[in-house]
């Protein structure tokens, strides 16, 4: 009698057990957000500009550094920066890439791991993905996305006409998401999908497992996301009868000297209901899943001077 009422409470007692871890990783994972916000700002309070999102000089060239890679100092982190060679490729400073950022990781992240990379080369992921746009982001040699964050340009405040408050600087993302990838623009359209069930018609090499695993890469389905679907929306690709959650990206950023960068990055998360964001006032919230696509982009973008009332 005694074990069987011992079992009933344990079993009461779980479930409020376990909405109280899920409750305080969303917590910290907000806290990790709020930290890379502050630095966003105080970076710019510097430099009177933002971080680019990446820096590509010619097509060929090995990956530039992201966003991430140029905040560290803001996070005092300025001993692993010292470690960066900026002007060298990420190829050639292996002992950077591997080093695990716990404030760019969220405590629900179930691949908290480092990611091999050929032979002796290896990589670490993170959750936490920068404005990049809602769809056309790299037309070489200049970024072209309506994003906060811009490839071979950094923004002023004053061009976020939406205001500060208004305007998301990092979401959520999963490490380890597979992706789609230089397939280039096989179907001749250059209009933002309506479906997620358009995205898998635009092919590409199928890449498993390997988006959002490099912290130091500043190629957008590694350190972006885009608002392309709202979040934790399913984009499905079938491989092998075995069915993804995808992302996509139509030419690698520095791959090309004329084709442009199309991509569908999705903000996801481990946590119930949405994703935790930053914005660029460096204020922190949830979003829900269920918040409007065409509202998701109106926050996305930093000039479409759309009225958001509420999200």
């Amino acid at each position: 009698m005694v074990i069987a009422i011992i079992g009933i409470l344990l079993g009461l007692l779980l479930p409020a057990v376990q909405s109280a871890r899920a409750a305080a990783r969303r917590i910290s994972c907000q806290n990790n957000l709020k930290q890379i916000a502050l630095c966003v700002l105080n970076y710019e309070s510097s430099k009177r500009k933002l971080p680019p999102l990446g820096d590509y000089q010619s097509s060929g060239s090995s990956v530039y550094w992201s966003v991430h890679s140029r905040l560290l100092p803001y996070a005092e982190q300025g001993n692993l920066q010292d470690l960066i060679d900026f002007q060298r490729p990420i190829s050639q400073q292996p002992a950077v890439a591997k080093i695990r950022v716990s404030f760019l990781l969220c405590p629900s992240e179930i691949n908290d791991r480092q990611r091999p990379d050929g032979p002796t080369f290896i990589h670490y992921p993170h959750n936490y993905g920068a404005n990049s746009g809602d769809w056309l982001l790299f037309q070489p040699p200049m970024g072209v996305g309506n994003g906060v964050f811009m490839i071979n340009r950094q923004i002023r405040i004053a061009e976020v006409v939406d205001g500060t408050s208004n305007t998301l600087a990092f979401a959520e993302v999963k490490a380890f998401t597979p992706y789609l990838r230089d397939g280039g623009n096989p179907s001749g359209t250059t209009a933002i999908p309506s479906d997620p069930a358009d995205v898998s018609a635009l092919g590409g090499e199928f890449k498993m497992d390997s988006g959002h695993t490099e912290w130091v890469d500043a190629r957008v389905h590694q350190t972006g996301f885009t608002t392309t679907f709202s979040p934790n929306t399913l984009v499905r690709h079938a491989v092998g009868g075995i069915e993804h959650d995808v992302d996509f990206n139509s030419m690698r950023e520095g791959r090309s000297d004329s084709l442009p960068t199309y991509a569908v990055v999705t903000s996801r998360s481990y946590h119930e209901g949405g994703v935790n964001v930053s914005l660029l006032d460096g204020s922190v919230r949830f979003v829900d899943d269920q918040i409007e696509r065409s509202v998701w982009q109106s926050i996305g973008s930093r000039k479409g001077r759309e009225v958001v009332t509420d999200f």
